[in-house]
C-alpha cells in the first residue's frame, strides 16, 4: 500500500508557479461590442491586445533571468475560437482542426499537417523583440501559445464562464484535447512553463509582440503588433527576506514550491497533499503564502511563470504524478487587497463574486447519505472504460536513506476512463471498522443512479503527508522480461481515484471540468465515515513511482530489454465497457552496474519520450 509522489530528487522546483496578475485592465474598454447577430459572420474574429502599456519584470540576483509576462491577449469575437486536436493513435502525427459554430450548424477546419506537434498548444505563435533604451534590439524570439491559458472576459455581456479545458496538457501519450477563446474572452499569450526566462539587465526596454504570419493567415488575425514598455529591476530574495520574522515564516523558500511539490524532501512528505490541502490557495489565487508575506510588511517576490501541467484546471496535478500544477487562471475582478486577505483564508477557495474564471480548488465529490441497499444490479446502461497508458517519465534511481544500495525502476503511469460513463465509486465503513466497504454505481442517461454492485474495499493510509483512503485492486504495475513473462510486481495497487490528466477530450461524454482533481479533496479524511472517488470520462489518474515499494527493485536483474506493464482493474473487480484495453506495455533497456544502473527508453511508436 504505497502512495504517488513528485518526480523524484530529479526534479526541483525553483521558485513558485503563478502568471502575473497584470490584466485587470482587459475587463473594460478593451474590446467593441459584439457584432449584431443578424450580421455576424461564421468565422471569429480573433485579435491581440495590451492589457497594459508598461509592466515591470524583476530578475532576482540569487536566480537571475526575466520572464516574460507582458500583458497580452488573444480575444475572441463573433463567435468561440475552438480547436479539436486528436491522434489516432501513437504510431499517428497530431492533428487539429479548427471547429466553426454558427447557430445549430457545426463546420470544421483541418489545420495544415505538422503545424501542431504534440499537445501542448500552437508552436511559434507569438514573436516578441525588445528593444533597449538605445534602439538596439537586444532579444528576439517566438513563444507558443496555448488557447486554455489564464483568460478571463473582455465585455460584460460576455458567457459568465468559459466552456473550454483550463490548459493545455502535456502528458506524452495524450490522445485528444479542445482548446479554445470563448466568444467575448480573451486568453494570455504568455507561454508560460514552456518559455525560458531571458538574460536582460535592469533599466528600460521596449517589446513589440505580434502573432507570427503564418497564423495571421490562417486564422484572419489582424496585423496590429501590440508595444509595451519594460521596466526590469534586479532584486534579492535574501535581502528582502530578512525584512522581518514574520515575512519568512509566512513564504515560501525559493527552493520550495508553494503547493508541496519539493522534489524528493522527506518521504513523508513527497505526495504534497497535507501542503495542499494546508494551503490550497497557492495554485489558485496568486500564490497565497507570498500573498501573505506582502501582507505581513515585506514586498511579496513576483513569482515564476506558469508550470507544466498534465492538463485540465488550475489544480489539476496538485499531489500527484510527475508534473507541478496547470497555471493559474487569474480573476480579472480581484482587487490585491481581496488577494492579501484569501492568504489568511486559503482553506476558502472557490468561485465567488468576481471570481468566475475556475480559479479555484474543484470541492470533492460528495457520497450518497448511505450506503446502497436492496439488491445488487449492474444495469444495461452506459459504463466507464478503464484504458492504462504506456509508462512514462522512467529513470533509474537508488534507495535514498530508506534503503541504502539499491537500485530501482522508476516510472509513471496513468490509467484513464475512456467513457462514456465516469466511474463512480462509494465508500462506507462500519463504527470502528478499519476498511470501508467500496460500491460501484450505475447511472442512465439522465444522471439517475439505476443500480450498484459491490466492488471491494477501501483502506486508510495513516502515514504523515499521505492521509487520504485507497480503493482497492485498481490497478498493478509488473516488470516483464523480454519474453513478457513476470520478473518484478511494483508494491503498489490501491489508489486514490483523482482526474489528474486530461488524457481524451474528444470521446464521448468527456467532463472538460472535472471534480475530484486533487487529494486535498477527492480522497477523504481519517475520520470520514464515507467517500466517494470518481474517474471522469476523458481523465486519468497517474501515479509516479519513484519510492521503494512502488518502483521495481533492479538490483539483482542482469542487463538487458524488459517491459513495464501496466494493468488497470486487474481483478476485474470493477464493471466496464471493455476489460481487453487494460493493458499497456513500455519498452526499456536496463544497463549499467550495480550502484549505477541505467536505463534507456525506446520511443513508442511516435511518441520518444521516456
Amino acid at each position: 500500500m504505497m502512495t504517488r509522489s513528485p518526480q523524484g530528487r530529479t526534479s526541483r522546483l525553483t521558485r513558485p508557479s503563478i502568471a502575473v496578475a497584470a490584466a485587470v485592465a482587459v475587463t473594460a474598454g478593451v474590446v467593441a461590442a459584439a457584432p449584431d447577430a443578424k450580421t455576424a459572420e461564421p468565422s471569429p474574429k480573433l485579435s491581440l491586445i495590451a492589457a497594459t502599456t508598461s509592466v515591470t519584470l524583476d530578475s532576482w540576483k540569487e536566480d537571475p533571468g526575466v520572464y516574460l509576462d507582458l500583458g497580452t491577449y488573444l480575444t475572441s469575437e463573433n463567435g468561440a475560437f475552438e480547436l479539436k486536436v486528436t491522434r489516432k493513435s501513437y504510431k499517428d502525427p497530431v492533428l487539429a482542426t479548427q471547429v466553426l459554430r454558427n447557430g445549430k450548424k457545426t463546420t470544421t477546419k483541418a489545420l495544415p499537417a505538422g503545424l501542431v506537434k504534440d499537445f501542448s498548444g500552437l508552436p511559434d505563435f507569438a514573436q516578441i523583440s525588445v528593444t533597449d533604451a538605445a534602439g538596439k534590439t537586444v532579444l528576439k524570439q517566438t513563444e507558443a501559445f496555448c488557447p486554455n491559458n489564464a483568460s478571463g472576459r473582455v465585455r460584460p455581456d460576455a458567457p459568465a464562464n468559459s466552456k473550454y479545458p483550463q490548459s493545455c496538457p502535456v502528458n506524452p501519450f495524450t490522445l485528444g484535447s479542445v482548446w479554445g477563446v470563448e466568444n467575448g474572452w480573451a486568453s494570455n499569450t504568455y507561454a508560460g512553463y514552456y518559455a525560458k526566462p531571458v538574460q536582460l539587465a535592469a533599466g528600460t526596454y521596449t517589446a513589440k509582440i505580434s502573432v507570427t504570419k503564418k497564423y495571421r493567415d490562417l486564422f484572419g488575425i489582424p496585423n496590429k503588433p501590440q508595444s509595451v514598455k519594460v521596466t526590469v529591476r534586479e532584486r534579492s530574495w535574501e535581502a528582502e527576506e530578512g525584512s522581518g520574522s514574520a515575512a519568512r515564516s509566512a513564504a515560501p523558500r525559493p527552493s520550495q514550491s508553494a503547493d508541496g511539490h519539493q522534489g524528493h524532501q522527506a518521504h513523508g512528505g513527497h505526495e504534497g497533499h497535507q501542503q495542499a490541502a494546508d494551503a490550497p490557495a497557492s495554485a489558485h489565487s496568486g500564490n497565497a503564502a507570498a500573498s501573505a508575506h506582502a501582507a505581513h510588511g515585506a514586498p511579496a517576490r513576483p513569482e515564476a511563470p506558469a508550470a507544466r501541467t498534465t492538463g485540465a484546471t488550475p489544480t489539476f496535478n496538485v499531489g500527484h504524478g510527475p508534473y507541478p500544477p496547470a497555471p493559474p487562471a487569474l480573476p480579472w475582478a480581484l482587487k490585491k487587497e481581496s488577494l492579501q486577505r484569501q492568504a489568511f483564508s486559503a482553506a476558502k477557495v472557490g468561485d465567488r463574486p468576481g471570481q468566475t474564471d475556475g480559479s479555484r480548488q474543484a470541492p470533492a465529490a460528495q457520497p450518497n447519505a448511505k450506503r446502497p441497499t436492496g439488491k445488487a444490479t449492474v444495469p444495461d446502461v452506459p459504463k466507464p472504460d478503464l484504458r492504462s497508458l504506456p509508462a512514462y517519465g522512467i529513470t533509474v534511481s537508488d534507495g535514498y536513506e530508506d534503503v541504502p544500495g539499491k537500485d530501482y525502476l522508476a516510472f509513471s503511469a496513468n490509467v484513464w476512463n475512456a467513457g462514456p460513463a465516469k466511474l463512480v465509486v462509494d465508500g462506507f465503513r462500519s463504527p470502528g471498522k478499519e476498511l470501508m466497504d467500496a460500491y460501484q454505481y450505475f447511472y442512465d442517461a439522465k444522471g439517475k443512479q439505476v443500480g450498484y454492485t459491490p466492488t471491494g474495499t477501501m483502506e486508510w493510509d495513516p502515514r504523515p503527508g499521505h492521509e487520504h483512503w485507497h480503493f482497492t485492486d485498481f490497478a498493478s504495475y509488473r516488470l516483464l522480461k523480454a519474453d513478457k513473462k513476470e520478473s518484478v510486481r511494483s508494491g503498489k495497487e490501491a489508489f486514490c481515484l483523482a482526474n489528474t490528466d486530461a488524457v481524451d477530450y474528444t470521446v464521448k461524454n468527456a467532463n472538460w471540468h472535472p471534480d475530484n482533481t486533487d487529494l486535498s479533496t477527492a480522497c477523504g479524511q481519517e475520520n470520514s465515515i464515507s467517500v466517494r472517488e470518481v474517474l471522469d470520462v476523458g481523465s486519468g489518474d497517474t501515479y509516479t513511482q519513484d519510492l521503494p515499494g512502488q518502483s521495481f527493485d533492479i538490483t539483482g536483474l542482469p542487463n538487458g530489454t524488459y517491459y513495464i506493464q501496466v494493468l488497470a482493474n486487474p481483478e476485474n473487480r470493477l464493471k466496464e465497457t471493455n476489460y481487453k484495453n487494460n493493458s499497456a506495455l513500455r519498452k526499456v533497456v536496463l544497463g549499467g552496474k550495480k550502484g549505477a544502473r541505467t536505463v534507456k527508453v525506446p520511443a513508442h511508436d511516435l511518441v520518444n519520450a521516456n
